[in-house]
């Protein structure tokens, strides 16, 4: 159960306590049964060598708009914890128990969350989620030489940050989820393929919403659509009655939402104004794919939503992945982003065994190559062995193959396709494959 409360006020008023998130019975992660051992501060992010065990702490989202995508990251980093566990821990010592920090999707609260792990202090940060909370803390992160994972940051800016960067100049931020350089063009193209041409698009004044709107509207371009207005929005506005009347008064056939929790008031704004599906194409994107969001903002009538299509980053089709973590995390309704985080944490873990260290300056080297080449292997205990037994690797986790770039992210991806029908129910009908030139 998520402590909501207890911790935002603890990120507000301690920022160098020790809060960590309660764990189930089930959570092997917690299975030392002692505090999480105090590493060395030496070389940044917990000694040269494997002498401590390896930290992993988290700034995901336990409050804020962002909160339904905290379960299932939080609970997926448990779980990837528990089994790497099971198989021994990392470097032979078991993790101890994830040092916990709320993002809030407040950049004052993700910083001094980053803080506290950052004293700890924390070999590894899986985080944040929002990739405006990652810009809020990467520099932060990176310069205490402590490594960085997100499965949801899709921001563009990301690519190219410089911030990435370790004091000794080696790569200390990495993501399993895609850029929105490749969800761009499969939603422009879908909005296109249906049959819409004059196209409004509504984003968040955000790194997210305005890289992800600005690739989409290329790609609607590019595809010979036109996009009739394109404009961003303060994400903590509660007033969309402004921007409701410019779409309006726009006369587009399709628009779009790139936006978080906030995105569902926005819609109930054009729907008000009759821009419901069944006038006009509806399309959102992953901060909007929501199994429960529908019947939650249209209680009475959730089927007003039925027709609206959108993208999100896909994990490959595993429905084993998903029965397992719900066995380890039975209150989870939400999934998304889930394979993707897990893989983190995995990735991050047989990069330490790779370097015999946990010292991120000396695994981050290695994090790139365990996702690619080599002999495929599809969990942490599978993967140990064929690095104990000094065979180069490649981790094929649970969102599929990552093969990373040069970047650290993914260089090709697999974006869904989701639709909202009978009653608003949730639906995946289709899938791209998109890749960078």
């Amino acid at each position: 159960m998520r402590r909501t409360k207890w911790t935002a006020l603890a990120a507000m008023v301690a920022s160098v306590a020790l809060v960590t998130a309660s764990c189930s019975s089930t959570d092997e992660s917690s299975s030392s049964g002692s505090p999480a051992p105090a590493a060395s501060s030496e070389g940044g992010g917990g000694g040269a060598g494997a002498s401590k065990a390896f930290q992993f702490g988290y700034v995901l989202p336990e409050t804020g708009d962002l909160a339904y995508l905290g379960p299932p990251q939080i609970q997926a980093t448990k779980y990837a914890m528990s089994l790497i566990n099971k198989a021994g821990g990392v470097n032979g010592k078991k993790l101890p128990p994830v040092v916990a920090g709320d993002e809030a999707n407040d950049a004052a609260l993700a910083a001094q969350a980053a803080t506290k792990e950052i004293n700890e202090p924390v070999n590894a940060i899986v985080g944040a989620a929002a990739t405006g909370m990652t810009m809020a803390i990467i520099d932060k992160v990176t310069s205490a030489g402590i490594a960085q994972c997100s499965g949801s940051n899709t921001g563009i800016i990301l690519t190219d940050y410089k911030g990435k960067m370790g004091p000794d100049g080696n790569q200390l931020y990495f993501r399993t989820a895609p850029s929105d350089a490749l969800q761009g063009p499969v939603l422009g193209n879908q909005i296109v393929s249906d049959g819409h041409s004059q196209v409004a698009i509504l984003a968040r004044a955000d790194d997210y919403g305005k890289g992800l709107a600005q690739a989409t509207a290329d790609a609607i371009k590019a595809a010979g659509g036109t996009v009739v207005m394109n404009e961003s929005y303060d994400p903590k506005t509660t007033d969309f009655s402004g921007i409701v009347q410019k779409v309006k008064a726009a006369n587009p056939d399709a628009v779009v939402t790139v936006s978080f929790d906030e995105g569902w008031q926005l819609l109930k704004g054009l729907f008000a104004a009759g821009l419901t599906p069944k006038k006009v194409g509806v399309y959102g994107a992953d901060g909007m794919s929501s199994t429960t969001a529908p019947a939650s903002t249209w209680k009475s009538d959730p089927s007003i939503v039925d027709g609206m299509k959108g993208t999100a980053p896909a994990s490959v089709n595993n429905p084993a992945f998903i029965k397992d973590l719900k066995a380890f995390a039975p209150d989870l309704k939400e999934t998304q982003f889930a394979p993707q985080v897990f893989d983190c944490v995995n990735i991050f873990a047989l990069a330490a065994d790779q370097a015999k260290s946990n010292n991120a300056r000396d695994w981050s080297k290695e994090v790139i190559g365990v996702t690619k080449d080599g002999t495929e292997c599809q969990s942490y205990a599978e993967c140990k062995k064929l690095i104990d037994a000094g065979t180069d690797i490649h981790y094929v986790g649970a969102s599929g193959d990552l093969s990373f770039n040069d970047h650290g992210e993914p260089g090709k991806a697999t974006i869904q396709i989701y639709e909202y029908h009978d009653g608003g129910k949730f639906k995946v009908i289709g899938t791209e494959v998109s890749q960078t030139s």
